[in-house]
């Protein structure tokens, strides 16, 4: 019987939009894009320090291992190959291929090009850690086993506006629904174009 492994799980959201797209999609299936993000305090307080992956990347290129692609941390869904999973000066930088062979891959890039999905999240354990004297924690060492492809930091969005968040009022909530609703229209329509493409005449 295989022991379940529990993962803590992180969403790249670093409000880093000026330097272009947290994930980019080329050739209909080559994406790339930072999985992480170094020195930036997340929603749970926690801060990732520089060289918290390197010591697993290490072990994973000396055991042959690889860092998997998964859709919404699904361990039954694989919907690609990370070919470069690298720490660069910004974070954890990643470049892989949706498998146009998989269903849920074909799906994952035609919501992407519609702008519907463009989050990167890490599977992970903690490893080392120290507290924060501001709150929180910095991670020092991570044990890094996927990056999936989520729609988390659109969800994000939907969640606060549906509960009113204090701040909010109910004219921007209804804009943040509407732009959500259209962003969603917009990939329901790529979707059914790709599906009709592939059924053919």
């Amino acid at each position: 019987m295989h022991r379940q492994i529990e993962l803590e799980h992180k969403d790249c959201v670093g409000g880093d939009m000026a330097s272009g797209p947290r994930l980019a999609l080329t050739d209909g299936a080559r994406i790339e894009g930072y999985a992480s993000l170094f020195n930036r305090r997340d929603r749970g307080g926690d801060t990732v320090l520089p060289g918290a992956y390197a010591g697993a990347l290490k072990r994973l290129a000396a055991g042959g291992g690889r860092v998997r692609m998964l859709w919404q941390h699904d361990p039954t869904q694989p919907i690609g190959v990370w070919d470069e999973v690298v720490e660069d000066a910004r974070g954890l930088r990643v470049k892989g291929r949706l498998l146009p062979d998989v269903t849920r891959a074909r799906e994952a890039a035609a919501l992407i090009a519609a702008g519907a999905l463009d989050g990167l999240s890490i599977g992970y354990r903690t490893l080392r850690a120290a507290p924060d004297p501001t709150g929180g924690r910095r991670l020092l060492e991570l044990d890094l086993w996927e990056v999936s492809l989520v729609t988390f930091p659109m969800l994000t969005v939907a969640r606060v506006a549906a509960k009113g968040a204090p701040g909010s009022d109910g004219g921007e909530a209804a804009r943040d629904l509407a732009a959500l609703a259209g962003v969603f229209s917009a990939a329901g329509a790529e979707l059914a174009r790709l599906r009709a493409r592939r059924a053919g005449p």
